[in-house]
């Protein structure tokens, strides 16, 4: 092999490792968590606020690992192929075989080699270092990485303008920064390990309400109107007063003849009335609207929807309208805290 053959075969083994290089950068930004880097960012550690902004722009962070990754993958075949198309020469010429079919098998044999080495120690041996150390991984890459940014910046700003007016035409709004934010399963899982691994006591379930509750719907939650206590709509203070000192319970749902709710009363809308109101029917100002909701709508969007009514109390309906139950708010509050009792609940007995 002549000189310039051994240098075409370093080039190789340099070009695999810039290749490498690129691929873990771009990996590493993707894959790190901010919660992990912002607090060596806020010690002081330039590395890491390097990285943070790098995790802040990560389509041109991207934009420059492309650009690195299909240059030098064009250049290794290009720099390599002829150092060992000649170092393949010579064994096969002893072959005897003509020079048309040498030329040809040393080129597959190449380029077979070549690409083995381009996917394993080029693509997927830095990918899943990047994925198993993600932190460490962009601590490392990101600061050389935001330098090639710099260094190409009207080029790469330009193929990322590119990329997203492409992206813009098809309607989807191109996103800067890395995803680094848990998601709901994600938080859960960590919450169960350090929960078993004894880091984490949850004595109350709390924690374990709040995952759960992400998952339920109002129906899940509802009461149906044949285990509802109520009253007819045309009840009296009096009426109030007998239903507390038997039931216990604060509220009461006011239904028509055909049992379908139009309103409920607390027990403090009537306790303040006048002797003479006593036995008269609840005057209407005094009785609370019911708000309706769907019985498939998601627990905690029902939530938010009784805190903007001010309501405590809401019909729930199905897909045809019909009334299948009422909703409380302190249901759906036990849903995450455990047990609420009613202030004026008395026990048994």
């Amino acid at each position: 092999m002549s000189g310039s053959d051994w240098w075409g075969i370093a080039w190789l083994f340099i070009l695999l490792a810039v290749n490498a290089f690129f691929v873990g950068a771009e990996f590493a930004v993707i894959s790190a968590r901010r919660s992990q880097i912002e607090p060596r960012a806020e010690a002081g550690s330039r590395a890491a606020r390097t990285a943070l902004w790098a995790m802040e722009h990560a389509t041109l962070m991207l934009a420059t690992s492309q650009l690195g990754i299909t240059v030098c993958s064009l250049l290794i075949l290009n720099v390599s192929e002829p150092a060992i198309h000649h170092l393949l020469e010579v064994p096969f010429g002893l072959t005897g075989w003509p020079e048309e079919v040498i030329g040809t098998v040393s080129f597959i044999v190449t380029l077979v080699l070549v690409s083995f080495l381009h996917v394993v120690f080029g693509e997927m041996v830095p990918k899943n270092i990047s994925f198993s150390v993600p932190d460490r991984s962009v601590l490392l890459l990101a600061t050389p990485l935001v330098a090639v940014a710099t260094v190409f910046r009207p080029i790469i700003r330009a193929l990322n303008a590119t990329a997203n007016g492409v992206l813009l035409l098809f309607r989807v709004q191109p996103k800067n920064e890395a995803t680094s934010a848990f998601t709901v399963e994600e938080v859960e899982l960590i919450v169960r390990t350090s929960t078993r691994e004894g880091v984490l006591t949850d004595t109350t379930g709390t924690l374990s309400n709040a995952f759960e509750f992400t998952t339920k719907k109002v129906k899940d939650v509802a009461v149906g109107m044949d285990e509802l206590v109520t009253l007819p709509e045309d009840a009296a203070p009096a009426d109030v007063d007998r239903a507390v000192a038997q039931h216990g319970f604060s509220r009461y749902v006011l239904v028509d003849e055909a049992g379908e709710p139009t309103g409920y009363v607390h027990l403090k809308d009537v306790i303040d009335l006048d002797d003479d109101e006593y036995t008269e029917p609840v005057p209407p100002k005094r009785i609370r609207q019911l708000i309706s909701l769907y019985r498939g709508m998601e627990l905690e969007d029902a939530l938010a929807t009784l805190r903007r009514a001010g309501s405590h109390v809401a019909r729930v309906f199905d897909q045809n309208g019909a009334t299948r139950g009422v909703l409380f708010l302190e249901d759906i509050i036990e849903e995450l805290v455990g047990e609420v009792q009613d202030a004026t609940r008395r026990n048994p007995g």
